[in-house]
Order: structure tokens, then sequence, then C-alpha cells
């Protein structure tokens, strides 16, 4: 297979992929860019060049911020590959992706890994059930087609993306049956110690109390501090189950959204055997990266919320960063001062960071079922509870759960159930997650048929 060479190659076409692309081609680098999608933007500007204005009015001003950067970006003179699949990444800097059918290979002297973040798994009782779907998922429909909910919807779980759904939503007409919030009272208190954070990042915090305020005016009701969620259902959704200040309430419903939250897609920087950390805050793995985003000695660099999860505009300072870093490596002139206004604007962009994790953290029965029958690995059927009897049996760690019982050996590979499985092993174990480890990812990363893989 004849592979062309360029420059630079970025895997990922959202923030993070479009900002970094941009600075390149400023510092005169040729660069090719991959990307699974039809159009640029990622999931977080998801259909922003096509989206009609009062769409893109609806979604608020944060989305509409990504048409600059991909204005910029059509206009940077990159080769832009769309419906490109990557499914491996060599440590030479060798990229295989599917295309049209066929394999390809393109060889860059520098690849930056910017494939972004997923929705963190939220396996309750009944959450693969007909009616239940993430909130981002959500979201995506809503960015790309305009598609509401035709049916009175709930919300529920934590995190930013719940409340502004929910804001979203009721600009668009949708009616929401009710949010509910599982931040316990505790969060509130463990984030009180990055309040500094939080007032510094004044600008994010007034968003927030904003899509709290228009809740409030449209009369939704927010049950707090919710724990022991159960979808109820046996065929699809009918309702949900929880017990809120002291009350065990349950609400009929046909729709069902969760969402606890995102973490870094890191398959690819998994395949190619780079280390990675488990992060106490963020409750995930992260790869392990040079101040740039360079994994060890190699010409990898990782950018955006694929490294941590920073969100948009910090991913984007951050990709351009590693393209400047890469720009440097290559032999190019560096500009000092706009380097060092670049790190001062990934810093602004994430000092509200720490504030959101502690206060998001999500809660330990919501990332670590107790409940044996709830399914974990949606693509063999497997429970919790079947995970728990592999550790009795002597399972150490999620690799081993593939002998056991297939755990993470579906089409997607264990990227939906890798965390939890993780954290059951772990939890059953009583060690942490770091002693326990990830799977073992090797390519292809994302199913290719035998046909493409010829062709």
């Amino acid at each position: 297979m004849s592979a062309s060479v360029t420059d630079l190659v970025i895997v990922g076409c959202g923030p993070a992929g479009m900002a970094a692309a941009c600075e390149a081609r400023a510092s005169g680098l040729s660069v090719v860019l991959l990307d699974e999608q039809a159009a640029g933007g990622g999931q977080i500007y998801r259909n922003i060049e096509a989206a009609p204005a009062d769409r893109i009015d609806l979604l608020g001003e944060d989305y509409a911020a990504g048409r600059t950067l991909a204005c910029e970006f059509a206009a940077s003179g990159t080769e832009h590959l769309r419906g490109a699949t990557v499914w491996n990444v060599a440590n030479d800097g060798a990229v295989d992706y599917v295309a049209e059918g066929r394999s390809r290979q393109i060889v860059g002297r520098a690849v930056i890994l910017a494939s972004g973040a997923m929705e963190r798994p939220f396996p309750i009782p009944g959450w693969t059930l007909p009616g239940v779907m993430g909130a981002g998922a959500a979201q995506i429909l809503l960015k790309g087609s305009g598609a509401l909910p035709g049916r009175p919807v709930v919300l529920a779980g934590c995190g930013p993306l719940l409340y502004l759904l929910a804001w979203q939503y009721l600009r668009a007409g949708a009616t929401i049956a009710a949010v509910i919030d599982t931040t316990p009272r505790s969060s509130y208190l463990r984030a009180i110690r990055h309040g500094w954070g939080a007032v510094r990042g004044w600008h994010d915090l007034a968003k927030g109390l904003k899509l709290l305020a228009a809740l409030r005016k449209a009369r939704v009701p927010v049950h707090s501090g919710a724990s022991g969620l159960a979808i109820e259902g046996d065929q699809q959704v009918e309702g949900i189950r929880f017990t809120s200040r002291g009350k065990t309430t349950s609400l009929a419903t046909s729709l069902m959204l969760l969402h606890q939250g995102v973490v870094p897609n890191t398959q690819l920087s998994w395949s190619m055997g780079a280390k990675h950390h488990w992060d106490k805050d963020q409750l995930c793995w992260l790869p392990q990266t040079d101040p740039d985003g360079r994994l060890g000695d190699t010409s990898i660099y990782v950018a955006g919320d694929s490294r941590a999860i920073v969100g948009a505009k910090a991913s984007a300072a951050q990709g351009r960063l590693a393209a400047i870093a890469i720009a440097e490596r290559l032999g190019r002139d560096v500009d000092a001062p706009r380097r060092q206004a670049l790190l001062d604007a990934f810093v602004r962009a994430n000092r509200i960071r720490p504030f959101l994790d502690a206060l998001y953290r999500p809660n330990d029965e919501n990332r670590i079922p107790r409940d044996a029958e709830t399914v974990v690995c949606r693509c063999e059927e497997v429970t919790a509870g079947q995970i728990r009897r592999y550790v009795e049996l002597g399972c150490l760690g999620p690799n081993q759960t593939k002998a056991f019982g297939r755990c993470g050996m579906g089409p997607c590979q264990g990227r939906f159930c890798g965390l939890t499985v993780t954290e059951i092993i772990a939890d059953a174990r009583r060690t942490a997650p770091e002693d326990v480890g990830y799977y073992r990812i090797r390519a292809p990363v994302k199913p290719i048929s035998l046909g493409e893989l010829a062709g």
C-alpha cells in the first residue's frame, strides 16, 4: 500500500483539530485532517457550517462561536478528508483509515490526536431499554437536524450539559416533564474549595445560573440530590423511580435522557501502547503527555478533550499550542509572544474546571452498579453481576473479562463499557482503578470489513 507523506496529520475536526490545523498552516506546514463526519465541527460544533440562523440562535452563543473557527479552518488550506474512519495510528506517524469503501494510509511527520470526548456511561437498572438515550446524543440530533422530542421528556443526571439541553429544549418549545439532578449536597461543599476559580471564571458561572433561572421561570420540576435511580418498564421505558429529599418518587415517561458528564476518547492513544493514568478528579483514564501534549518520544501529540476534559475554548487553545510545538520541531520559526498568549488563553478558559469537576463528580452508585442484573457491556450483554463473579473466579482486570465472557469484544471494542468495567473490578477487588488497568486496545479500533481492508 503506497502512502502519501505530509507534515502534519490531524485526527478529528472539533475545536482542537480545527484550531491546530489553522495554526499549523499559518506556520507553513502541510496539513491533512481526517474526520468521520461529512462536515467539520466535531460534536460540540456539529453542523455549524450548515445550521440555519434560527437554530444557531436557539443553541446559544457558545455554539455560535464555532462558526468563526469553522470559517478560519475552511480558509486555512488544510486538506480535509471527510467521511474518513481512522482505524490505526502507529508510533512512526502512519495513519490508516477507511474512506469511500477503501483502506488507505497517510504518513505524518507529526500527528495530533484530537478525537474529543464521549458521554460517560450511566449504568443504572433499565438504562438499555428503548426510549432511553444519552442527553449528548439528543443534543446532536438537535444540532444536526433540529430534531425535538415529540412528547414530554425527563432528563436525569448531573453536569452542565444536562441544564444546557433543558434550556435549549425550552427555547425550541419542547415539553420537559422534569429534571432529576443527582448532585448531592456533599458535592457543593467539595466544590466550595475551588470557589475562587469559579469566581475568576465568572462568565461561565453566570451562564450556568442563567440556565437554572430559565428552568425556574418555566416552572420545570427539578428534583435535587436524587439517588437510587432505576428505569422502569418491560419492553420500553415507562418511567423512572428515584429518591429525593427522603421521598421515593416514580415519574411516568416514555422518553428518558441520561447524562453524567463526558470523558476523553482515548482508544487511539491506548492502541498505540501509550502510558495512561487514572485521574481522581475526572474519574477516567488520561494519556500521559509532556506539556505540549506529546506522547513519550514519539511524533504523536494529543490535544483537546481527548487529553483531558477542558471544554471547547481551552481545547482550541491547546490544539494551537500543539501545532506550534510541532512547527518548532520541524524547524519553523515560532512566535514566542503568540505562544504565551495562547497559554494565557488556555489558563483563562480552564479556571472554572476544578470547580466543575468537584461539583459534578458522578456518584459512585451511578458509575459502579450494585444491581447484579444491570447491563454493563451492551454489545455482548454482560451484566455487573457477571463481572463481579469473574473477579471471584480470579479475574484481575478488564482484559481478562474478554476470556471469561466476551466483555468488551463487541463492535465498540470497549469504548462504552471500559470505564465501568475498570471500576467494578476495582470495587470488587477493593483496590484502586490504576491497579486494575484497562482493556488492551488493538487495531482496528473501529469496525472495518475485509473488503475495505483489501481495497
